[in-house]
């Protein structure tokens, strides 16, 4: 079976990646499984300067996953350039980087800081695209940018000075992903992500107050695949050309069939790498050999099956 896969103009050996924030900045699930047996490892999201994160508490477990309030903590694009790439490049890891900001100028600044720092890097070839991310629902300032269309664009066209592949990474909390995703892909981005965390809060039994230090914060796992699998059909029927990289509780390789039958090129593992930091390479198996079973010989023929018919029995 041919397992290599196509976003935009990014090929990729597997369709499973290690989705943002649930992998590490680097290589750290290397420890697991081989990098190089699964598409790319998304890195947690990096802005131009370090960040603190949210307080503590900052995940709580709920049915079927969690949520989480996080907050982008992280270091910044130089430190991770000069720490996290190399421990990458050595173990022949695919990397996409995700970058964030809380201003537009924010977003232009590591998008601008990525860019020479990837010059100047001997392990720039690590590097296949970056992914955007408009839709962390953990910041306080400003409101989720993903659901304004204009700000969504005129962030991609600031992150266009990056001559990498972008992607943009959108929010399921609105009923404007469709429109986004198109204003996104006019401004530059060669595919979409969908979808980040779905907006929710726990209150904690003892206390009576929310459980997370944020306050409210994102969920994510099993619970909203659903959710997933819905937005990915809906962006894939109205905007066809448009690549989707899908993610949202995948914790199975059906999972990942399933975002690909609705019309995703590729699939992202996050939350269950926590229950389990193998999920990535097994669901990655476990894929393949449902496409196998099912009389396919490449596992990019999935795309779109969902609009189309469908699988022909056996």
């Amino acid at each position: 079976m041919n397992s290599r896969v196509r976003v935009g103009s990014v090929e990729l050996t597997h369709p499973v990646m290690a989705a943002s924030g649930t992998a590490g900045h680097g290589a750290e699930l290397s420890a697991y499984g081989a990098l190089d047996s699964i598409g790319a490892v998304v890195v947690k999201s990096i802005a131009a300067t370090e960040w603190a994160g949210n307080p503590a508490p900052r995940v709580h477990p709920i049915a079927q996953g969690m949520i989480n309030a996080v907050g982008l903590q992280g270091s910044g694009v130089n430190h991770w350039i000069e720490n996290d790439l190399p421990a990458m490049a050595a173990v022949n890891a695919t990397a996409v980087v995700s970058i964030w900001g809380r201003s537009v100028e924010e977003y232009r600044d590591a998008a601008r800081l990525l860019n020479e720092g990837l010059k100047r890097s001997s392990h720039q070839s690590t590097v296949v695209a970056v992914e955007v991310n408009l839709s962390c629902p953990n910041m306080h300032g400003h409101g989720i940018f993903a659901h304004d269309i204009a700000m969504s664009a005129e962030v991609m066209t600031a992150c266009s000075v990056l001559e990498y592949p972008l992607w943009a990474k959108l929010s399921p909390n609105t009923d404007r992903v469709i429109a986004v995703a198109q204003a996104v892909h006019e401004a530059g981005a060669e595919a979409v992500t969908l979808i980040n965390t779905v907006v929710g809060m726990v209150l904690d039994p003892e206390t009576g107050r929310p459980a997370l230090g944020n306050g409210g914060g994102g969920i994510s796992g099993r619970a909203i695949h659903p959710v997933a699998v819905r937005t990915v059909f809906d962006v894939h029927a109205a905007l066809p050309n448009l690549p989707i990289v899908g993610v949202g509780g995948v914790t199975s390789g059906w999972e990942a069939a399933e975002l690909m039958l609705a019309g995703a090129s590729a699939v992202q593992v996050g939350t269950a790498t926590f229950a389990d930091p193998r999920s990535c390479f097994k669901i990655a198996g476990e894929l393949s050999e449902w496409v196998t079973r099912h009389g396919l010989t490449e596992v990019a023929s999935l795309t779109g099956l969902a609009h189309r018919g469908g699988l022909t029995p056996s």
